[in-house]
């Protein structure tokens, strides 16, 4: 097991071993759930129901697990970190998950393609290979944030399996900018349903992705509709692939293909939903928003889903330091904390009656009872004002 070194401020020598090393493999679980869906397919003398499974592992079980293992709030000594950074294993673990996520979905669109499957099974794959699709973008994600052109470029071929193209620009240069105010689309409001955050922030994120990539461009004297432009780059191999697949199979595999795609969309509209709920930063005197804190992200550490994610629920530290690596991000006292690791939150969030009634009041304790502080569906801002803030803001506007 590898040991990592650094100096202490009194000038000794810290020795530090890893011991979540080796559980990153943990993440390969997910493989062999689609890996084992496929052939208990054929096992079981084709019996469709099974193609349900990977729906219910991602949204049911891993909460499940995540219960039973509970939290892991371990930190690597920070005099540590710099030597941790410099290790090439982190990044290959990264870099080897990107073809497995095409391999997976190539097995799929081929059972889908030559198998008689009824419509309710291709519902429960597009459900379960599109959540799967769709953790793709936490690892293009983390290789999005490095500065070598391979790591990026290795990001940008990933966001062609659905599609998501203007990702990486977006998130870097807008949502990290903008994060936990109500000018980005890519952070909730309290009372603001998954459904109708959908509706804002794919098609903002989109707009504001292709506006950066439009402005990066100009900066190196290139026009919008130029082969240097990477956003359209991932759209047309995306484009490719679509066609290649359905001269393979007919158009007919399209019913599953496309709204695969539509449902790996989702799976970071759910990220992104529970990642900064109602959370706000202040605006200073000069009218600029205050410098992202952990505290303006909701964190989780539920080891089990973390390891699947490369610590993405450990959000609070990747906002305050996104240039961290994954494996160094780490936790915080006293930041706001989600009641258990995504997938139960997404399929919380799925019900909306059931979201608020969990994650409203936490916001409000975030923003010690003063209403004002949080980040509002201003849709909704009326009827949550008389409920946490006992203001009746038709009346205080009528005096």
């Amino acid at each position: 097991m590898a040991t990592f070194t650094g100096t202490a401020e009194d000038g000794s020598i810290i020795t530090y071993v890893d011991k979540k090393r080796y559980l990153w493999w943990l993440a390969f679980v997910g493989t062999f759930i689609y890996i084992g869906t496929f052939w208990g397919y054929f096992a079981l003398g084709k019996n469709p129901l099974i193609l349900w499974f990977p729906a219910v592992y991602v949204y049911v079980i891993t909460a499940v697990i995540d219960k039973l293992l509970g939290e892991d709030t371990h930190n690597p000594p920070e005099e540590v970190v710099e030597d941790m950074m410099k290790d090439n294993y982190y990044r290959w673990h990264v870099i080897m998950h990107i073809p497995i996520f095409f391999a997976v979905f190539a097995a799929y669109v081929w059972l889908v393609g030559t198998q008689d499957l009824p419509w309710w099974a291709i519902i429960g794959l597009i459900i379960g290979v599109g959540a799967g699709s769709g953790s793709m973008l936490a690892y293009t994600h983390e290789l999005g944030h490095k500065n070598r052109a391979f790591d990026r470029g290795l990001a940008r071929i990933g966001n062609t399996l659905m599609g998501y193209g203007h990702f990486n620009i977006e998130h870097n240069m807008g949502h990290h900018v903008w994060v936990s105010t109500p000018e980005d689309p890519a952070s909730s409001r309290m009372g603001e349903s998954i459904y109708r955050f959908m509706l804002r922030e794919i098609p903002g994120t989109i707009k504001r992705g292709l506006g950066q990539e439009k402005r990066r461009l100009a900066t190196k004297g290139h026009g919008f509709w130029s082969i240097h432009n990477e956003v359209l780059q991932v759209y047309f191999g995306t484009l490719l692939m679509i066609i290649g697949i359905a001269f393979i199979f007919g158009p007919n595999i399209l019913w599953f293909v496309i709204p695969h795609h539509m449902f790996g969309w989702y799976a970071l509209t759910q990220a992104n939903y529970v990642e900064h709920y109602g959370l706000m930063r202040a605006k200073k005197p000069n009218g600029k928003y205050e410098k992202c804190q952990p505290k303006h992200s909701w964190n989780t550490n539920h080891l089990w889903s973390n390891m699947g994610l490369l610590h993405l629920q450990r959000h609070s530290d990747h906002h305050a330091n996104p240039m961290r690596p994954f494996h160094v991000l780490r936790d915080y006292e006293n930041v706001p904390s989600l009641p258990t690791g995504y997938g139960g939150c997404f399929l919380m969030a799925a019900f909306p009656f059931w979201w608020y009634k969990v994650m409203d009041p936490k916001v409000m304790e975030w923003a010690d009872g003063d209403i004002s502080k949080v980040n509002i569906d201003p849709k909704r801002k009326e009827k949550l004002y008389r409920k946490y803030g006992g203001v009746d803001l038709v009346a205080a506007a009528a005096e």
